[in-house]
């Protein structure tokens, strides 16, 4: 058996040779699109390991996405359009060029100025392309919703359209709740859906203006915190000889108030 070495030319190799007319199959048939939802699952599946902290994980599925992104190399290879080498030269010379304060003449003195500078290379990067009719043109609809709201608000507060200071936002969210409250009061369930809306949008809001964390990831980390409470539950309604199913809302109440005030999940 032939030996590969461990380098991104031995994997572009093996993909070449699954893609072959006597290779794979399965490999044979894929195109561009049928991998995309691949090579999503398999950044979830990163995320979550990375989430977790999850060492031996996070290595295999790191493999697993770089595979996806080569056999993405390898199907444009295919098709006369670029090269791995292609990709490698675009990327290094663009982290050269938007690091100039490392590589080049530019000053950065903290993360706030290296940002700024980053915004100010793209935006010399894209001065002779075409004229968007909207700023909101440049945020690309393909992105996940929260991180689209957080681009659409930050496009917007370049002009300078933008909040003071955080409690004004704060002020915002419990408007947009008082607002919840009325729709649902109402039963009109048109307008509970576009003030929910608004109100998921304001929370954003606030995230993207303290410029912390991204909204996807405090929602990654809830989810993963209200997962591991209810896990600790379950553990504890087990051990206690108890079936969640049916239990009524105070026991539900005691326990979980119980799992948060141990620490547990």
């Amino acid at each position: 058996m032939q030996e590969y070495p461990p380098n991104a030319d031995s994997l572009m190799a093996i993909l070449r040779r699954l893609r072959a007319p006597d290779g794979c199959p399965w490999d044979r048939e894929q195109t561009r699109q049928s991998l995309v939802r691949h090579l999503d699952g398999e950044c979830a599946e990163l995320i979550y390991a990375i989430e977790k902290d999850d060492v031996p994980n996070i290595c295999e599925e790191l493999g697993d996405v770089l595979m996806n992104l080569l056999f993405q190399v390898t199907v444009a290879e295919e098709r006369g359009e670029f090269t791995l080498a292609d990709v490698w030269r675009g990327i290094i010379d663009k982290m050269i060029r938007r690091h100039a304060h490392v590589f080049g003449d530019a000053h950065a003195a903290n993360a706030a100025e290296v940002a700024e500078l980053w915004q100010k290379i793209k935006a010399k990067e894209h001065e002779n392309a075409p004229r968007k009719s909207s700023l909101m043109d440049s945020v690309k609809p393909c992105l996940n919703l929260l991180d689209r709201a957080e681009k659409l608000q930050k496009k917007a507060a370049e002009t300078g359209f933008d909040w003071e200071n955080a409690g004004q936002i704060v002020d915002k969210i419990s408007e947009e709740t008082a607002e919840v409250r009325q729709a649902l009061a109402e039963n009109d369930n048109d307008h509970i859906d576009e003030e929910l809306g608004d109100l998921l949008f304001a929370v954003i809001n606030l995230i993207r203006f303290r410029g912390k964390s991204h909204a996807s990831e405090l929602l990654r980390k809830a989810n993963m915190k209200f997962e591991n409470r209810f896990r600790a539950m379950e553990k504890a309604f087990a051990a206690d000889g108890k079936e969640l199913d049916g239990a009524d809302p105070a026991t539900f109440d005691r326990y979980w108030e119980q799992i948060k005030a141990d620490g547990r999940g």
